[in-house]
């Protein structure tokens, strides 16, 4: 398994990474047991990202804001545009306006 540490973020006091799984096509982030992710497809230079999933025994730590916040820089720094799949990203898109520029208007 091919994996990218890409960024980190807090949970419960702990510093835990956010990994890019190229093999997966998903932005990981594990606590304990628990997987965190954004599910992603690449094709050429645009990147779908489809669906975020946030364990229940993990939500409300901003794991789903961590993976998305990634998912744009990691997208920024490759020269990717963005096709916007998930609702929660989409949602985060509007509480964060730096990253409008990357998305895909087709």
């Amino acid at each position: 398994m091919a994996l990218e540490q890409i960024g980190d973020v807090v949970v419960s006091g702990q510093t835990r990474p956010i990994h890019l799984n190229v093999d997966d096509s998903r932005f990981e982030i594990r606590v304990d047991e628990d997987l965190a992710f954004l599910l992603f497809r690449l094709r050429g230079t645009k990147l779908s990202l489809i669906h975020t999933e946030v364990p229940p025994a993990q939500q409300h730590q901003g794991l789903a804001d961590a993976l998305a916040r990634a998912a744009l820089e990691y997208a920024r720094g490759q020269s990717l545009r963005v096709k916007v799949i998930c609702p929660f990203v989409a949602k985060y898109l509007t509480r964060h306006p730096e990253f409008q520029d990357l998305v895909d208007a087709a």
